[in-house]
Order: structure tokens, then sequence, then C-alpha cells
């Protein structure tokens, strides 16, 4: 097999097929403040201006080498359009949520899918965004948007003593957020893809063992990602943080195309349970190695990960916005190596 373009590999590392090697890329954040300085897009205005998040997001490409440009930087972009309040963060540390829309058991009664969903909040700007990224970056570079799954908008709308109180005495609640995050996330995702956008990562650990019983998760959660799968029109992959191992089976089945593991779970195990199903996305720690090791421990790591059997390498959560950017090199160094040695060999 010849050379494959970034863009080729990386949408046949997610329909399964054959590639020269794996895609090397992040599907999580990838906002870092060294990146900042050389694009002069900074937090927060990187998260509110669509001119900067398209540059700092397009230098994850252009200057740390990822094969692919991905965006927005993040997990709270639905949640402030469906009105919950957002503090705006800071150079190096993202926005975060400060209050939320259903206080009361009666408010969620009162939440609904936006009519101007498409137009509200940084919705919009994300999509502007896309419009600036597809003019600028190249075609064979693979463009990936990032938005939270239906779980962690039902987090969101019910704030976090809410959601846990609610879904053991006020399951149907909880049900009905899960719901209402659904449409969202279909409507939102659909939007992107006709904005030209080739794949989304649903963020949902809200949603995972992390935070809820693998049986909540079978009941809550996964029918809503299948009805996810079968709505939207495009390439779709998955971000579960903590020990996602119980469940991975059961997201192996539901529909999406690409699975991303944290690093507490082992990847060989994780390959095992969903054989080809889906392709395997991961998992170097973001914080123990590419923050703070140095690039000769990201290498070994990252190698390691393929010799176990990802499809596409990845860090396994958001890049940490401190991440030295000559280890974000080392981690896409790694990958041309690997098959170089394999050559030698």
């Amino acid at each position: 097999m010849g050379d494959l373009t970034p863009k080729e590999r990386f949408i046949r590392s997610l329909k399964g097929k054959t590639v020269d090697k794996v895609p090397v890329c992040s599907v999580t954040q990838t906002g870092t403040t060294e990146l900042m300085k050389t694009t002069k897009a900074y937090w927060p205005q990187a998260h509110y201006d669509a001119e900067k998040m398209a540059d700092l997001a397009i230098a994850g490409n252009e200057v740390a080498g990822l094969e692919a440009v991905r965006y927005p930087f993040c997990v709270t972009v639905i949640a402030q359009a469906l009105g919950c309040t957002i503090m705006e963060g800071t150079s190096d540390a993202q926005p975060h949520q400060e209050g939320f829309p259903c206080a009361r058991k009666e408010d969620v009664n009162e939440i609904s899918v936006p009519s101007d969903l498409l137009e509200r909040e940084r919705i919009a700007t994300v999509l502007k965004a896309t419009d600036i990224v597809k003019k600028r970056v190249d075609d064979d570079i693979p463009v990936i948007a990032g938005m939270i799954g239906p779980a962690g908008i039902a987090f969101h709308l019910a704030g976090e003593k809410n959601y846990f109180m609610w879904l053991i005495k006020k399951p149907d609640l909880i049900k009905d957020l899960v719901r209402i995050g659904t449409e969202v996330c279909i409507e939102y995702s659909n939007a992107l893809f006709e904005h030209g956008v080739d794949a989304v990562t649903i963020s949902d650990p809200e949603g995972g063992p992390a935070l809820i019983s693998p049986q909540m998760f079978e009941s809550f959660v996964l029918p809503e990602y299948k009805i996810i799968n079968k709505k939207v029109n495009g390439l779709k992959m998955l971000h579960m943080c903590g020990d996602s191992t119980s469940i991975l089976e059961s997201l192996s089945k539901s529909g999406f195309d690409g699975i991303s593991i944290e690093e507490k779970v082992e990847v060989k195990r994780a390959k095992e349970i969903i054989g080809n199903r889906a392709c395997l996305i991961g998992n170097v720690s973001p914080s123990s190695t590419l923050l703070s090791k140095s690039p000769e421990d990201v290498k070994k790591e990252a190698m390691q990960c393929i010799r176990d059997g990802v499809g596409i390498l990845a860090p396994g959560c958001g890049i940490a916005p401190h991440t030295p950017l000559k280890n974000m090199k080392a981690f896409v160094a790694a990958r041309d190596e690997y098959y170089l040695e394999d050559q030698i060999l």
C-alpha cells in the first residue's frame, strides 16, 4: 500500500480498513499555552471568537504535527446554549459551569431543544470556525469537532447534586434530560457535517462507569447512543473517561465508528473486547506522560499503544494546556519511528 494522506488514513481507520500506518492525532482538546503564544490566539478568547478558535485549532496540525484539526477546546458549548451559566475561564483554564437551569424537579418540564439551537451562543461560533478551518486547511487533513454527549448534557442541565439524586429517586427526570441531550447531539452533529467536518467526537463521562453503574449505563445511556448513531450522518467517535472496560462490549455494539479510551483502560484488553466492531483510539496519558515526562518517555508509551492494538494513536483525554510542544512533537514522531523500525526489522 502506498502512502495515504492523513484524511484517507483517518477515515479508513474509522471504517476498519487497512492503512499504511495508524493515524496520530487528538480526538479531544488540543489547545496549549505554547500554541497560543505561537498563534496569538489565547484562551479564553479562542473559546468565543471563531477566527481565534480556528487559528489555535489549526496550530495543532501545522505547528505540533498532529494529523487532524480538532476543536473546540472545552465541554461547555452545548451547556451554555441550553441556559447554563458558564464562567469564561482563563488563559490556561477551560470555561466551567457556575449555574444550571434545573434547580427544581419542575424545571425539567421547561427544558426542550431550542428552535434556534444552531444560532445560539457558541454553537454558532463553532459552526463559523468550521467554515474558516475548511477554507484554510488542505483537504487532505481531517477536521474533527467535539461536543458533550447526552448524559453530559443532562448532568449540566440538572447540576451535579440533582443528577445523582434524581438518578436514584427520580430516574424519569434524568431520562427526559438525556433524551433532550440526544436530540441536541443529533441536530448539532448533522449541522457540523453540513459545514464540512470529517468526524465528531462525543465525550460523555457522565454516562460511564466513572460516575454511574454499568446497569444505569445500559438503561439510561446506551439506547440513546444507538439513536444518535442511526440519525447522525457521518463518522462518530465516543470518548469515555475513566476505566470503561466494563461497558466496552456494549459501546462497541452501539454503532460508534471509533471508541476513545483513557489510560486507565488496558489497550490489549480493550482490543480483545472490541475486536473489529469499532476503531480503538488512545491512550497515551495526557497528564502523567505528555504533560510531565520527557520526549523519550512519550515515545515509549506511544509505541506501546501501537503494539497493543490501537487503530488511532491519541492522548487518553484532552491535552493539558501546559503540555510542552516538544512532547506533542515526540508523540507524532513516535508513530513515524515505530513504522521506520518495523521496516528495518
